[in-house]
This record gives C-alpha cells, structure tokens and sequence, in this order.
C-alpha cells in the first residue's frame, strides 16, 4: 500500500537544523499518525511521503517555504504569564504553548516579566532549513470518520 490522500501513515522521524544538530526524535515514543492529503503535516514533508511504502525510509531536505515559512519581523505580543503552558517559571528562548482560536500553538519567550511575557509568534523552526529522517511504520485506509473530522485517531493521532 501507498501514501495517498485518505491513507493513515505512521512514521518515526529525526529532525536536524542547518548545522545537523539534533531538534526532535520520535525513537522511543509512539510514532507519529496523520491523515495524508488534509494539511495534517508541514507541506514539504507531506509531498515527500507521497507514494511512499510501509518499511521505505527517506531523508528529505525542505526550505523554510516548504517547512514552517520564513520568519516575519514583528510577530511579538505581550501575553499573561498564565497563558503560557510547559514550564512553572519562564525565561528568554524557552518555547511555551498558548491556546489560541485555531488550537494550540507554540511560541518563543523573548522576555518574561512577573505576570506578563513577550513572545514572538513566529514558529520557533520558521526560518530555518530542516532535514528528517523519516522511517514509514505503517500505512492504512482512513476510517470514514477520520476523513469526516479530516485527521487520524488512535494512536499517535488526535484523541477525542
């Protein structure tokens, strides 16, 4: 079976900058599912699994454009401290999570204050060339629902 759009992929990846340096592993976790042909996934590393196999393992190499988009000068907000999740105390570089109306999304501590913090929302790859290594665990169809709310359920996808 090939990755084509309404298939559930699962995949482990390593995730490299510019210099090689390791930013993410999936090795050692549950792997990672999406629904192919949804936006589920980066648009580079979604055109780069298509028509691949169950076993078939790649390393593809993607611009900014292709990853997380360049980075844009003046994406900083002043936010409360409250609204920041992953850490109990806050300092410049480290990466929070903050709800916003299109879900959860990750953003860059540029300056923390006792109850309120800078944060630049640009992704904190956005800018950089990325490579992945990637390793296809297992490929199936997509469940009439999972294509109805438009990603994968179960394990290493979306939980309701």
């Amino acid at each position: 079976m090939q990755i084509t759009d309404d298939k559930v992929v699962q995949f482990h990846y390593q995730l490299k900058d510019e210099t090689g340096k390791e930013l993410e592993n999936s090795n050692g976790q549950e792997p990672l599912a999406y629904l192919h042909g949804h936006d589920n996934m980066i648009p580079g590393l979604e055109k780069a699994m298509e028509g691949k196999a169950k076993g078939d393992t790649f390393t593809v190499t993607l611009a900014p454009e292709d990853a997380y988009g360049e980075r844009r000068d003046g994406l900083t907000q002043r936010v409360p401290i409250k609204h920041l999740q992953g850490a109990k105390k806050w300092a410049p570089g480290m990466v929070a999570v903050v709800n916003t109306d299109q879900g959860q999304r990750q953003v860059l501590v540029v300056k923390a204050g006792r109850f309120m913090a800078d944060v630049d929302l640009n992704h904190p790859l956005a800018g950089k060339t990325l490579t992945f290594d990637i390793e296809i665990l297992d490929i199936r169809d997509a469940s009439d629902d999972e294509v109805a709310h438009g990603h994968a359920h179960g394990v290493g996808g979306h939980q309701h």
